[in-house]
This record gives structure tokens, C-alpha cells and sequence, in this order.
């Protein structure tokens, strides 16, 4: 595993498995979007405040490799790296590793960007002073 900067541990539940006894593949991007929500509240955004101002935090573009399937009750860790890629556009790398034995599951890249009142690109200047330390790609 690589070093992160923010991961989360959590469980499969039973619901989240297909007829095949594996998790569905949609379920991944729930995975990963709680983990990234959970990091930007660690960080001090809020999404629900942001989307009250009438900034918009949304998605772009996502990209999964799906490396090996986990099942009902298999403990998993998701960590997470952010990189800008552009002035307006931030980029977060996830990965997914099942428990103990850190076996990879996902490799991920989401694509964000935030959207003003106008649905226009915008990026408030307190997202700066966040994200000013992630290099642009």
C-alpha cells in the first residue's frame, strides 16, 4: 500500500452484494465518494454549506480499474491522495485494499471541479488556501 494522505476503514454489508456474492461494481464509487466526503469534512469542507452558498462540488469524471472482488463481511481500507490537475479541476486517487492482507481491490481517479450559482467553473478562494499546496499535474 502507498502512504495516504486521509483512509478509512469500513465492512461490507450484506446488501451491497450482487446475485453473485460479490460486492456490485457500483457499490465501489459509494466506497469511494463516502471516503472523499468524509476527507473534505476532515479538511474543513462542508458539502451542504458549499451547496447552500450556491457552490456546487461535482463530479467529472471517474475512472476504476476493478482489481479483485470483495464478499459479505470482508474488511477493506480505502485511502486516498489529492492532486490538482488544473487551475479549476482537482483530482483524487483512491485505492481499495481488502483486510488483513491488503489485497488490491480498486485503483481509482474521480475528477471535481466546482460549479458557481451560473454552473460555471469557479474556485472560491477558500478552496485555495486548501488546495494550494497540491501541485497542478
Amino acid at each position: 500500500m502507498e502512504n495516504y494522505i486521509f483512509s478509512m476503514e469500513m465492512t461490507v454489508r450484506d446488501y451491497e452484494c450482487d446475485i453473485q456474492g460479490i460486492v456490485n461494481n457500483s457499490v465501489y464509487q459509494n466506497y469511494l465518494e463516502h471516503v472523499r466526503h468524509e476527507y473534505l469534512k476532515h479538511i474543513g469542507i462542508d458539502f451542504k454549506m458549499y451547496a447552500q452558498k450556491g457552490i456546487n462540488l461535482v463530479v467529472v469524471r471517474v475512472e476504476l480499474d476493478y482489481k479483485f472482488p470483495l464478499t459479505s463481511g470482508d474488511r477493506f481500507i480505502v485511502g486516498l491522495n489529492m492532486q490538482r490537475e488544473s487551475k479549476i479541476k482537482f483530482a483524487f486517487y483512491q485505492d481499495i485494499y481488502r483486510l488483513p492482507d491488503n489485497k488490491p481491490v480498486i485503483k481509482g481517479k474521480t475528477i471535481g471541479v466546482a460549479l458557481n450559482l451560473r454552473g460555471r467553473p469557479h474556485i472560491p478562494e477558500e478552496f485555495e488556501k486548501i488546495f494550494g499546496p497540491f501541485k497542478v499535474k
